[in-house]
């Protein structure tokens, strides 16, 4: 057999080469139609999570919500009632919670924060209620493997039935006794569909954020309640909450602070401190104070300047805290009293046992 020369050599590699651009290219996009019908399922999950909500909120007769009359003290001196909402955790099912607790303790939550607005109010007029929706509102099904068996209602039921009707009643006694209320809404890592695995989907996909949209479209015909939810993808895990010049609150769930041995205050350290250096070159909206929750240990620390408000859960004894952090994590939310020109004036621990 005769021996091919250096030009027939190359001319067969070139051709084989060839082939296989051919075969990658066929294979990209092949690849590529995946991901546009990937995408298309998501769109339509999506959709069809509203679409459910819709049709749901059509059949119900929401009460007209009245409102109180506020004394106004003869005083420019006013506060804004600022309460933390977080890790409620709604379907999860331990020996002590489940979704009747759960709900009944964010109910007492709204209670308990207007009795200490009306305390508040002996000296100051406070008619304004911004609420800080910290994440982890629902519980999820997905998160890690056999949670389907700990939770007492599906991921449907806490999104598009439960969680409206019990967020609906807490704002609704919130605009019983405000003028006004703003709420501020961050997603959670357990509205997050797909679990530890999966989060390659759109932030649009959590949970927790289509809960938040369900809520704006409840109270879109009342016009004294604003809800802020960010959108996007890449700034979709925060949002700075801006009441006045002493009072921007940089809202964020907390799962991405990182740390081994209890509340992570290392993590904190670098995270405030890195984000602070990102706003002071523009290139995040500056911040005076940060709250989150995700740790179910109420605490707070300052870092250099910025005050942090780490939130509780609704949670019995939660056994994250115990597990995690050697806490005993009792049911609690902090509820915060802030003058814009001077920062934080009064904060309240408030413990939701029974």
């Amino acid at each position: 057999m005769p021996k091919k020369t250096d030009k027939q050599l190359a001319s067969l590699i070139a051709e084989a080469e060839s082939d296989k651009i051919k075969d990658l290219k066929n294979t990209n996009e092949r690849l590529l139609r995946q991901i546009d019908k990937l995408k298309d399922k998501k769109a339509d999950l999506i959709e069809a999570v509203y679409q459910g909500a819709r049709d749901g909120m059509s059949t119900l007769t929401l009460p007209k919500i009245s409102k109180t009359t506020i004394p106004n003290k003869k005083t420019k001196d006013t506060e804004i009632c600022v309460p933390l909402l977080s890790d409620i955790q709604l379907a999860k099912r331990t020996p002590d919670y489940d979704s009747k607790i759960a709900e009944k303790r964010v109910i007492e939550y709204a209670n308990r924060i207007v009795k200490l607005t009306k305390i508040q109010r002996q000296s100051h007029n406070v008619n304004k209620c911004v609420v800080l929706a910290l994440g982890d509102i629902v519980e999820g099904e997905l998160i890690f493997p056999g949670q389907s068996h700990l939770i007492d209602s599906s991921l449907y039921r806490q999104v598009t039935v439960d969680g409206p009707r019990i967020l609906y009643a807490f704002f609704t006694t919130l605009l019983q006794e405000f003028d006004e209320v703003e709420c501020y809404w961050v997603i959670g890592n357990h509205g997050a569909l797909g679990g530890r695995s999966r989060r390659d989907y759109n932030p649009e996909t959590n949970a927790d954020r289509m809960l938040g949209k369900i809520l704006d479209t409840m109270f879109a015909n009342e016009k004294r309640i604003k809800f802020h939810i960010p959108e996007g993808v890449d700034n979709h895990w925060y949002t700075v909450a801006d009441l006045g010049v002493k009072a921007k609150f940089f809202c964020f769930h907390g799962d991405n602070i990182r740390g081994s041995m209890g509340l992570p205050f290392y993590g904190y350290n670098k995270k405030i401190l890195g984000w602070k250096a990102l706003a002071s070159q523009g290139l995040m909206e500056n911040f005076t104070h940060a709250v989150c929750g995700h740790y179910h240990t109420p605490t707070s620390l300052y870092i250099n300047d910025v005050r942090v408000w780490v939130n509780g859960s609704t949670e019995s004894y939660n056994s994250y805290a115990q597990e995690q952090l050697a806490s005993m994590g009792r049911p609690s939310q902090f509820c915060l009293f802030v003058k814009p020109s001077k920062g934080v004036t009064a904060e309240y621990l408030v413990n939701l046992e029974e």
